[in-house]
């Protein structure tokens, strides 16, 4: 890689760094394909190692090159409400898909109160879209899990759950 612009760079004491937009669409571009530059940059935001404008900004200015296309996408699809990894990667499949954006951590409420937050959701069709990533098998989880969701379906919902699959048995 060649110097970086100085419009690019801050000081950190004596250390050099580049600026948080510039760190992103670095991060983005070195990533093995978009669904993880869009895991990456989700991480990013949702930590406030980089805020959206500073990432629209910085991906706005990249001239052509390579990994340019994957930088500018993955800040499009780029969303920080993302709670895991494995949401990031599902919420970005399902509009890879041709699907529009779900709406990540959607509070479900019906007749005024929440009656549940579900990673995302459809909230124009009702419809709900839980990761049940392998931590919900800990104790009390399912319990908990399926208390917030009935309260969903009651508020009249759709849940649709994608599952996590565990290791392979042999």
């Amino acid at each position: 890689m060649g110097e970086v612009p100085a419009d690019d760079v801050d000081r950190n004491g004596r250390v050099r760094v580049t600026r948080p937009g510039r760190t992103a669409t670095d991060v983005a571009g070195a990533a093995a394909d978009l669904i993880e530059a869009v895991v990456a940059v989700d991480r990013m935001l949702a930590s406030g190692a980089v805020r959206p404008a500073q990432l629209a900004r910085a991906a706005g200015g990249l001239g052509a090159g390579r990994g340019t296309r994957q930088i500018r996408r993955a800040a499009e699809l780029a969303d920080g409400r993302s709670e895991s990894p494995q949401e990031s990667r599902l919420r970005v499949r399902l509009v890879l898909a041709g699907l529009p954006a779900p709406v990540p951590q959607y509070e479900v409420r019906h007749d005024g109160p929440i009656r549940g937050r579900v990673d995302m959701a459809y909230p124009e069709h009702k419809l709900a879209i839980e990761y049940d990533g392998l931590w919900h098998g800990a104790p009390g989880q399912l319990g908990r899990d399926r208390r917030r969701l009935n309260a969903v379906v009651a508020a009249g919902w759709r849940v649709v759950h994608v599952t996590a699959c565990g290791p392979a048995q042999g």
